[in-house]
């Protein structure tokens, strides 16, 4: 039996540690936080150059039968059967109270073949989610998690290092396309994805190969990045985090992501789509100095109207960026607002994400 403090391991393990990576622990995982090098430099490799994350921590399910479409059309927000083999697209996967078990990446393999890409914290529970499901579907799930180690090679430089490789095979692939192909002699998927806001790749390969994929692209001048980076990017482009944008209690038709949320018969739909949206998701980014943090508070005037669900200064512009949500009503670009920071109001202002021109 294993204990409580035990963590997992990426098969990355040792050669982070080699590195100088500081690990810390997330989603029950023992993960890099940075190299030695800093958060800063490694998020401005990614936004000039190139870098390259392991997440291997990330869950991978596989759905698959004649009703797999079907499946997920009803299980997810977006809209499957818009993707030929090749594609993926971003989704969600809806509770029945009008808010989220997890958001995804779907990605079809072949027709009524698809592989569901989940954060790591919410593996079980998107993998017993789909379960209770597809009792009603000619489906089958498979928990392929353990089956693949996965790298984001993310920024502008990621393509002239890949192309290297493959040639004009990779300078053809659209963004949210994915490719079976070789690198280095090992068996790959590449998929023109990120959560980074740049250009980028994220490639699935077998544990044993993964090695390899990292050392060549180190060797070629990719950054080693780690979570903190990780992080900082994903807020500069605007990106939600599950647990700080998105909970089982928020509702995506209040944010900028509705446009995921199709127009058709989805799980706990007459919850969500009935919804009024008394809070809305905003940008913000403060006047006054100081790092709006994650639970801070957000005031108009002394009226309590929101809180932060993440923040920090940009690396790139070096401006103080948050996310929240606030009442509907001040939800307005340009809206002047105040976060509370160890006990004092900082002025901010509303403002629409990304907090960065590429």
């Amino acid at each position: 039996m294993l204990s409580s403090n035990y963590m997992l391991r990426t098969p990355l393990f040792e050669d982070h540690l080699a590195l100088g990576a500081k690990m810390v622990p997330f989603a029950g995982w023992e993960m890099p936080l940075h190299y030695p090098r800093g958060i800063n430099q490694e998020h401005i490799a990614v936004r000039t150059n190139v870098g390259v994350f392991d997440v291997s921590h990330m869950g991978q399910v596989r759905v698959r039968g004649p009703e797999a479409t079907a499946f997920l059309q009803f299980a997810t927000l977006n809209d499957p059967a818009k993707l030929k083999p090749g594609r993926g697209q971003y989704s969600m996967l809806p509770n029945d109270q009008g808010g989220l078990i997890d958001d995804l990446y779907i990605y079809c393999d072949a027709e009524n073949d698809y592989l569901v890409v989940c954060n790591a914290s919410n593996r079980e529970a998107v993998i017993k989610h789909l379960e209770t499901l597809l009792l009603t579907y000619d489906v089958e799930l498979f928990d392929e998690s353990d089956n693949w180690a996965l790298l984001a090679l993310q920024g502008p430089g990621s393509s002239l290092l890949l192309s290297h490789h493959l040639g004009d095979e990779l300078l053809e692939q659209r963004k949210n396309s994915k490719i079976v192909t070789r690198l280095q002699g090992c068996l790959v998927d590449i998929a023109r994805t990120g959560y980074t806001g740049e250009d980028g790749f994220e490639i699935f390969c077998r544990p044993d190969d993964v090695f390899k994929l990292w050392r060549l692209f180190l060797s070629e001048g990719a950054e080693p990045c780690g979570l903190g980076s990780r992080d900082t990017l994903r807020l500069e482009a605007g990106f939600p985090l599950y647990g700080h944008e998105f909970d089982q209690n928020t509702n995506p038709l209040c944010s900028d992501y509705s446009w995921v949320v199709k127009d058709k018969n989805f799980y706990g739909r007459q919850y969500m789509w009935n919804q009024r949206c008394e809070k809305r998701l905003v940008g913000i980014k403060l006047i006054d100095r100081g790092i709006a943090r994650q639970g801070y508070s957000i005031y108009k005037d002394t009226q309590l109207i929101g809180e932060i669900t993440s923040g920090t200064i940009s690396p790139l512009t070096r401006e103080s960026i948050a996310m929240g949500w606030v009442q509907g009503k001040y939800a307005n670009l340009e809206e002047s607002i105040l976060v509370e920071i160890r006990g004092q109001n900082h002025n901010a202002v509303i403002t629409k994400p990304p907090f960065y021109q590429s």
